[in-house]
């Protein structure tokens, strides 16, 4: 019986290597999640814009015909692409600590990865979506290369957030955001040698110091300079719909929306529904129409979120899913 049951084993061992996913049929399996995650995407974009009554196009489309003029629309459209394309280069400074890409790789990572985080919480689906393009050796890296490019730019939201709270004396919340993070910092440093997974946060330093110190500083001044951009594309939509407020007070409300809306855990594709709240909130003390801020806000979602989408989605229909990525 025994040498039956070894006879068998042996003949399984070797008849489980051959059964094996057909060529065709992975091939066909890939495509089909690449078109629902485009699918998908399209379809929360859809339905955001459709779902808004808040938004009242024909007036939307006059206002615009009205004050806006070519000229004036590349202009825009222009902020748009230097936003991403600053993102674009934070991941290729990031990624070149591991290997070179070029810009063109780059972008593809970026946007097709941009597609994919679109409808999952917190865009955690954009960290998945960079790690497809990497063996599977390196997606812990790839991931935490993520981590480091998102967060130098929640840094710069925060700092520039809590200076106009400052400037605009909120003071309660200005010194509520401080107290916070200096309860964080505090928190992370006595509780350094906790594990959570088998890593604690002094793991986390040691691999942020494994990464050059010049890459660090390109990474600040990549992330300053996006910031800087779509901040003052907000602005300048703005100035657009007439609203007349000083320059200090339109900016610092600006990083106000930017810093409150970007602690607020949500899907990617709700990010302008919570932008346009916070938004609302704080211009309308200012005396902004509401319909106005909407507008601008959805606007805003529009050129810097669905249209790299719509060229993200033809990245993710593009890729393909080598076997040294598996």
């Amino acid at each position: 019986m025994i040498r039956s049951f070894a006879n068998f084993s042996v003949k399984f061992r070797f008849f489980v290597p051959m059964i094996t996913i057909p060529h065709k049929a992975k091939q066909f399996l890939v495509f089909t999640i690449k078109l629902l995650i485009v699918i998908g995407a399209f379809y929360f974009i859809y339905d955001q814009i459709a779902g808004n009554s808040k938004l009242e196009w024909s007036k939307f489309q006059t206002l615009v015909l009205e004050k806006t003029s070519i000229t004036t629309i590349i202009f825009i459209l222009l902020f748009s692409v230097a936003n991403r394309y600053f993102e674009i280069l934070k991941w290729q400074n990031l990624v070149a600590f591991i290997k070179p890409i070029s810009v063109g790789e780059a972008s593809k990572q970026v946007l097709g990865a941009l597609t994919l985080g679109v409808f999952t919480p917190v865009g955690i689906g954009e960290y998945a979506g960079k790690a497809l393009y990497f063996p599977k050796k390196q997606t812990k890296k790839i991931i935490f290369l993520n981590l480091v490019c998102n967060g130098i730019q929640s840094f710069s939201t925060v700092i520039f957030g809590i200076i106009g709270l400052i400037y605009l004396k909120y003071y309660f919340l200005a010194s509520g955001s401080i107290l916070l993070v200096v309860i964080l910092t505090l928190f992370l440093y006595f509780s350094r040698e906790i594990k959570i997974k088998n890593y604690t946060f002094q793991d986390l330093i040691h691999r942020l110091n494994e990464i050059p110190k010049y890459i660090h500083r390109k990474n600040f001044v990549l992330a300053f300079c996006r910031y800087v951009i779509f901040s003052h594309q907000y602005y300048v939509l703005f100035l657009v719909f007439d609203v007349d407020l000083p320059y200090l007070t339109l900016i610092s409300t600006i990083s106000i929306v930017y810093f409150l809306s970007s602690v607020v855990p949500s899907f990617q594709f709700l990010d302008f529904a919570v932008k346009g709240s916070m938004a609302m909130f704080f211009f309308g003390k200012l005396g902004v129409n509401e319909w106005i801020v909407i507008f601008i806000s959805t606007l805003m979602w529009f050129l810097n979120v669905v249209l790299p989408v719509v060229i993200g989605s033809y990245y993710v229909m593009r890729f393909k899913l080598n076997d040294s990525k598996v």
